[in-house]
């Protein structure tokens, strides 16, 4: 049976029930009990996640903690040059082991909702920047890309997110889940 190894902030750990779901009897999905965070702390525990998880496709994505800005200020947690270097690092890293790679975008948020329920900010803005500044490492290798921003914006954003304007509803984490599942296996028969 094969495994899929799930990496990624809160929003994995949302939606990885239910790939595991859609994919019981198919494989087996692992990810970390650790929320994944930001590029940083993901380029900081990749070898280990890697082999705890000895997986046969890496589904993977960071960028909202990436992205958090204090209120009143321009700076993010980590700075795009930055979050490139990172993503650099973790794409290079992953492909080196031979086990294919996904990239997921980063999904959107309804900056008001959050800021006046988070003691940060998150901006639409950066959330387009930082999926940019993903999709051209990942074209440059190659790397397949899981859309979730796409998902979430086509199937209506406002209504799957809960009130914080970040993590999503039942059905919005169901959602992303049967949305990964599928990707993950597409891929698997393409390999």
């Amino acid at each position: 049976m094969k495994t899929a190894i799930l990496i990624g902030d809160s929003i994995r750990m949302g939606y990885q029930i239910h790939v595991e779901t859609a994919l019981d009897g198919v494989a087996r999905v692992w990810g970390p009990d650790a929320n994944g965070g930001d590029s940083g702390n993901v380029r900081a525990h990749l070898s280990q996640w890697l082999e705890t998880g000895l997986g046969d496709i890496v589904h993977l994505n960071c960028g909202l903690h990436d992205i958090k800005k204090a209120f009143d200020s321009d700076q993010a947690q980590v700075d795009e040059s930055a979050y490139r270097e990172n993503l650099i690092y973790i794409f290079e890293t992953v492909l080196a082991t031979g086990i294919p790679l996904v990239w997921a975008t980063t999904t959107p948020v309804n900056e008001t909702w959050h800021h006046d329920r988070k003691g940060f900010d998150r901006f639409s803005a950066d959330v387009d920047a930082y999926n940019a500044i993903a999709q051209d490492e990942a074209q440059k290798r190659g790397v397949a890309v899981d859309d979730l921003h796409d998902v979430i914006e086509t199937a209506g954003r406002d209504e799957l997110l809960q009130e914080d304007g970040v993590h999503f509803s039942a059905e919005g984490c169901a959602l992303l889940g049967r949305h990964v599942a599928t990707c993950v296996q597409k891929l698997w028969t393409e390999v």
